[in-house]
């Protein structure tokens, strides 16, 4: 992964909050909490077919897809890699890892050139010391994430059970 840019720039700042406002993650923060979480974030861009990180890797990051497209990939039983999902611009990777110290779930290689905005756990950890307002409504929204995922996961497995009885 190429080296992360901290993200200072006006410009690049106020194209930064522009897409983060439309994410659910952000959706409900005011343009002001907007601009104190961006400071606290980091920008970078990978290549096409960059590994963005392994399932097993230490995780301490989240991601945001500004522009382009990973793909999310998981260990088969015969130990091919399959992609089970590919996301693009809006979307968000590695919400877990903020919260949890374990491992990564799933291996990310990006299909595309990207640009990602990187929110480090260390990053919500100096959002929740210095405004705890800020940092809970975060905490919230990415429980509320986590949350919607594991129901969609649920009801996918499901599909895929036979009754117990």
């Amino acid at each position: 992964m190429k080296e992360t840019k901290v993200i200072q720039e006006g410009k690049m700042r106020d194209a930064i909050i522009d897409f983060l406002i439309d994410l659910p993650l952000f959706d409900k923060l005011k343009t002001s909490e907007l601009r104190f979480i961006v400071k606290r974030m980091n920008f970078i861009e990978i290549d096409k077919g960059e590994i963005l990180f392994k399932e097993g890797d230490k995780g301490n990051y989240v991601c945001f897809i500004v522009d382009g497209t990973l793909d999310v990939m998981k260990e088969s039983v015969t130990g091919e890699s399959v992609v089970i999902t590919a996301l693009s611009k809006g979307r968000s990777i590695g919400e877990m890892s903020v919260i949890d110290d374990f491992p990564r779930s799933a291996t990310v290689k990006a299909r595309t050139e990207a640009k990602l905005v990187i929110l480090t756990q260390e990053g919500l950890e100096l959002i929740l010391e210095e405004d705890p307002k800020i940092g809970v409504k975060i905490l919230k929204r990415i429980s509320r994430l986590l949350s919607l995922n594991l129901r969609k996961t649920s009801s996918r497995l499901a599909d895929y059970m036979l009754p117990l009885a």
